[in-house]
């Protein structure tokens, strides 16, 4: 045994030390027995916390106002559908004034999500009850003069990792279809203080994997014959296709990136910290974060500041680092990166020309563009499927994870429970090093633009999900066949902020305009 699991290892000792191994070992089994014995489940996180700052490189975070744009007075249309592709801000006038109603609103979008998720695959449970009791109730209180803000009455939905009292929290896979965490997460808790009414759960790959769940493939509203891409599915599809005001994310090494491309949304990855995973599926204890998917830019920092900050209970969120977005910011005299190659290797010429487009927006608001080299590394998934193999210990070990689709994702559970504690470490210390190297390649930028998230050798997505930078995927055009196309950008450390503001000139000169996905049901 001790010889396969040296070469298993990849390492090389002799005879003699094999045999000098023997007795360590026999007492190393003794204590992995008695942890065998009793594993945690996925929700007991780990005391050992990853830091996204890296040493020698102060963070600096510019102090701001909150100061959302005001949204000018939005009249009730004459069919109510007309307001499932408003913006937060023209939804939140439109409440406030009492023209339209939470009730009205919640019963929108629970109609719409009725309606064409056959066609798109995107719902494993709706919340109607709960939501309807919400709506009233936040529409008396508007009636007695209480306002919470502009998320006052605003129906949004979650990825099915994230748990909801007296929902199901499915995780994606069939042997939890009918698991209920009884409770709600810190991210919906505080968007429910918010005045957010939850109508859905969405779906999720298998165990955060893809767009892959018990019920199916999670379509392209642009195109439905095309998956959703994952693994925050259903919350990509759901806000492209206006069945909610704005979804909930979670992204390990991508998975709210890259719907956020596939479907022509806005998708905000804050920087790793910034939201606490309490009640969420840990994925990677080290790479997990939580963020929204909205169809605007300002969306995205609206609900950003309703979820950012500590809770107590996970850790890895610093105390003294507000977040805060002055809709008043310009974009004039920032500086960005762009990975060297990103234009040039882009193989779609729709892609390329709307990615050229999307640079000369940025040169005529009066950025600074420079050519930047990245360290590049995918790093990240031999940690994250390590963590992974650690956190699913129970679900593997007790054989939940029988009942599931993809083999891929069964052996890859099983396959890295073989990776020595040591490999781990040294992989972590390894990180550190690319860290350091990707803080000197761009501090003297604020933000980094790169391609999309998948399939791109230019992407920044593999580098920055190991750093813990916020990244943002926005929108910058179409192909010919209709589908949208977009990229990414990296800002910062904890100045998603600064990262909102260079997006937003993005999204105003490529972004999707009035063009709405045509959708069957």
């Amino acid at each position: 045994m001790v010889r396969e699991a040296v070469q298993l290892a990849g390492l090389k000792y002799t005879e003699a030390e094999q045999q000098g191994m023997v007795a360590s070992l026999n007492r190393i089994l003794t204590q992995a027995e008695a942890l065998h014995q009793a594993p945690p489940d996925n929700d007991v996180p780990s005391p050992i916390l990853f830091n996204p700052r890296v040493p020698g490189f102060p963070v600096v975070v510019p102090p701001r106002v909150h100061r959302p744009t005001a949204s000018s007075r939005q009249a009730r249309p004459s069919n109510l559908d007309d307001l499932a592709f408003c913006s937060i801000s023209q939804l939140a006038d439109l409440v406030r004034r009492r023209v339209v109603s939470s009730v009205e609103l919640t019963e929108l979008y629970l109609r719409r999500l009725e309606r064409y998720n056959p066609s798109l695959n995107c719902v494993v449970n709706l919340t109607a009850e709960r939501a309807m009791a919400q709506a009233r109730e936040l529409d008396r209180e508007l009636a007695q003069g209480t306002y919470r803000g502009l998320l006052h009455g605003i129906p949004f939905g979650v990825k099915d990792i994230v748990s909801a009292k007296g929902a199901p929290t499915t995780w994606g896979a069939a042997p939890f279809e009918r698991r209920v965490i009884d409770e709600d997460a810190e991210v919906v808790q505080r968007l429910t203080r918010a005045g957010a009414v939850l109508v859905a759960k969405l779906t999720t790959g298998e165990f955060a994997f893809g767009d892959q769940w018990f019920g199916g493939r999670t379509n392209n509203p642009w195109d439905p014959a095309q998956g959703s891409s994952g693994s925050s599915a259903g919350s990509g599809a759901a806000a492209a296709a206006g069945l909610v005001g704005f979804a909930i994310g979670t992204d390990t090494g991508g998975s709210i990136l890259s719907p956020a491309v596939r479907c022509g949304v806005v998708g905000l990855r804050p920087t790793f910290g910034r939201v606490s995973r309490r009640g969420v599926m840990a994925a990677g204890w080290t790479l997990d974060k939580i963020g929204p998917l909205c169809r605007t830019v300002e969306d995205c920092a609206i609900v950003l500041h309703a979820i950012a900050g500590p809770d107590g209970y996970d850790l890895a969120v610093p105390e003294g680092l507000p977040f805060a977005w002055d809709s008043r910011e310009s974009a004039k005299g920032k500086v960005v990166g762009v990975v060297d190659g990103m234009l040039e290797l882009e193989k779609d010429p729709a892609v390329r020309a709307n990615n050229t487009r999307a640079l000369d927006a940025l040169r005529a608001a009066g950025v600074e563009i420079r050519t930047v080299n990245v360290p590049t590394s995918d790093l990240t998934y031999f940690i994250e499927y390590t963590e992974r193999a650690a956190g699913f210990e129970t679900v593997v070990t007790r054989g939940a994870d029988a009942g599931l689709r993809a083999q891929r994702v069964r052996n890859d559970l099983r396959a890295y429970h073989l990776v020595t504690a040591v490999d781990y470490l040294q992989a972590n210390r390894v990180r550190l090093r690319l860290m350091e190297a990707y803080a000197r390649a761009t501090k003297d930028v604020d933000v980094m633009v790169s391609g999309p998230v998948t399939l791109d050798p230019t992407s920044l997505n593999p580098i920055t999900s190991l750093t813990g930078h916020p990244a943002i995927a926005v929108p910058t055009g179409f192909r010919e066949n209709g589908t949208p196309t977009g990229f990414t950008l990296a800002g910062r450390l904890y100045d998603e902020a600064g990262l909102l503001v260079v997006a937003r000139v993005v999204e105003a000169a490529t972004g999707l305009g009035n063009r709405r996905p045509v959708l069957t049901g």
